[in-house]
């Protein structure tokens, strides 16, 4: 049986963008490096002004942000001065460090009269020993990901290693996160690996050990634990997890293993010390107030960071 299952609760990142928001969760803060996931739309109805979907430059310290698209469009800015539209298939890793800030923004004016928008985002803490590194970003294109097509299963290695497929995606830690189809009636297993492994349903519906799940829910298992996994439809999945890292606290956009880090983030981003991007430079969100959090203890409501 799983360890645990876990409900999409709907949050907002911008003035017109809400997200289902699966981690951290009260009772599981992360799975494997894992801290944060995100599942934004299908958004097929665009808002009068589309900039009212922007998420504004905002900071991170001591995680990465990985960003995939199933549809639409997304221009990331940081701090670097990198400038990156992403597209579907492709996967933008921005590793913060000691610390970055960016902006995603939705520029073009029809990009919804094209197709609809879906955006999946999620963090992945770093190993205490990388995070004080200099910010770096990385956009890995989909030949760059190992890809599987067959019996009813396609699937894409984002990051990691699982199945025998390989990513160049850069990783700070052992882990697997998978973009998964799965056609009705097909069968297929977790990896096996790892300490720590979920299944994030994005559309569809699933069969586990006679138990019915479906789209918006996430399914975490221990180790000890082999499922059958069965679509009762066609079905979208991101299969994700690895290996533990230890406590981490999270406040806001900051991640780190160090309470006092975290204190440390805030008074940097209050005084400017952490740079916005300089082709993105004429707004921003300001610091919240608000009480940190632990990764791994449960102290009230999960905090409401932005992507």
């Amino acid at each position: 049986m799983p360890e645990l299952i876990i409900d999409a609760r709907m949050a907002a990142i911008s003035d017109s963008l809400e997200v289902r928001r699966i981690l951290p969760f009260r009772r599981r803060r992360m799975v494997g490096p894992f801290i944060f996931l995100d599942h934004a739309g299908p958004v097929t109805q665009p808002p009068v002004d589309i900039a009212s979907m922007d998420v504004l430059p905002h900071p991170h310290i001591g995680l990465s942000t990985v960003t995939y698209l199933f549809g639409g469009e997304v221009t990331h800015r940081d701090s670097l001065g990198v400038k990156q539209t992403i597209r579907p298939g492709e996967v933008n890793w921005m590793t913060a460090g000691k610390g970055i800030s960016h902006s995603e923004r939705f520029e073009d004016p029809g990009l919804l009269s094209k197709s609809s928008l879906e955006m999946i985002q999620t963090w992945v803490a770093l190993p205490a020993e990388d995070e004080e590194n200099d910010p770096t970003f990385e956009n890995y294109q989909p030949e760059q990901l190992g890809t599987y097509d067959d019996k009813g299963i396609w699937m894409r290695l984002i990051a990691g290693e699982a199945y025998g497929l390989g990513s160049k995606v850069k990783v700070h830690s052992p882990l697997f996160y998978l973009h998964v189809n799965l056609t009705a009636g097909t069968k297929m297993a977790l990896p096996t690996r790892y300490s720590e492994r979920s299944i994030y349903i994005a559309d569809g519906k699933l069969e586990i050990a006679g138990t019915h799940y479906a789209k918006g829910q996430m399914i975490v298992f221990q180790k000890t634990e082999n499922p059958s996994i069965r679509a009762l439809a066609d079905t979208t999945l991101l299969l994700l997890g690895g290996e533990p890292l230890g406590e981490r606290y999270i406040w806001w956009n900051f991640v780190s293993s160090r309470r006092e880090r975290i204190e440390q983030a805030k008074a940097d981003w209050k005084a400017g010390r952490i740079l916005l991007p300089p082709n993105d430079n004429k707004e921003f969100i300001p610091l919240p107030e608000t009480t940190i959090r632990s990764g791994r203890k449960e102290e009230g409501p999960p905090p409401n960071p932005l992507s």
